[in-house]
């Protein structure tokens, strides 16, 4: 019985990974609201019986997918704690739930670059940085030499860190995540200023 629910859940899983294949192919030729079930259906060679069995619409199938992409990301950030997080930057380590996420992204970097671009969700993007923002460990920060307000900090690094990855998405991916997240490491810890090369005239000055 349970090696028959095992086979049943496979298959499901196959036919929504083939769906959701589908829409991200579509995307990338025509914007969204252009799309339609049926096309999907044709481009997954299944019938639309079987669209139906599990998404209610187009719009139902988009936001699963959306919703399981921000499901992970929150789950790789959720144990992080500001004392590990001081202990990496002493040690000019980078995140490792940053090396995480950046796999991750790897990982669905086609369904990712489509839905981001322009003929995807506008909306995914302000869903992606409200998520860093309330997520990320920045928000757990309480310390009073904070010389900016935390809500314009955390709202400049993620949405920094959201346009790194379109980028990175966009060009091919030429680096690696550990790479990625060591580049992110450095802007983050050292700063803009100093990462463009202007750390010693700052310290000079």
């Amino acid at each position: 019985m349970a090696q028959a629910q095992s086979k049943q859940d496979r298959r499901i899983l196959k036919t929504k990974n083939e769906i959701k294949q589908a829409l991200t192919e579509l995307i990338e030729e025509k914007r969204f609201e252009a799309i339609t079930v049926r096309d999907i259906t044709e481009r997954a060679n299944i019938n639309r019986g079987t669209f139906y069995l599990h998404y209610q619409d187009k719009y139902d199938l988009l936001k699963q997918c959306e919703d399981e992409i921000i499901k992970n990301i929150i789950e790789n950030v959720r144990d992080v704690q500001v004392y590990d997080i001081e202990e990496l930057i002493a040690k000019e380590k980078p995140f490792p739930f940053i090396v995480t996420i950046l796999e991750y992204i790897q990982e669905n970097a086609d369904f990712l670059r489509a839905v981001l671009g322009p003929n995807g969700d506008p909306s995914f993007q302000e869903k992606l940085k409200e998520v860093m923002i309330q997520n990320f460990f920045f928000k757990k920060l309480n310390n009073p030499s904070t010389t900016v307000p935390i809500d314009i900090l955390t709202t400049y690094i993620s949405s920094a860190h959201l346009g790194v990855i379109q980028q990175w998405l966009n060009t091919g991916m030429k680096q690696s995540p550990e790479e990625m997240a060591s580049i992110l490491f450095r802007i983050i810890t050292k700063g803009p200023i100093v990462a463009i090369g202007f750390g010693n005239r700052v310290q000079e000055k």
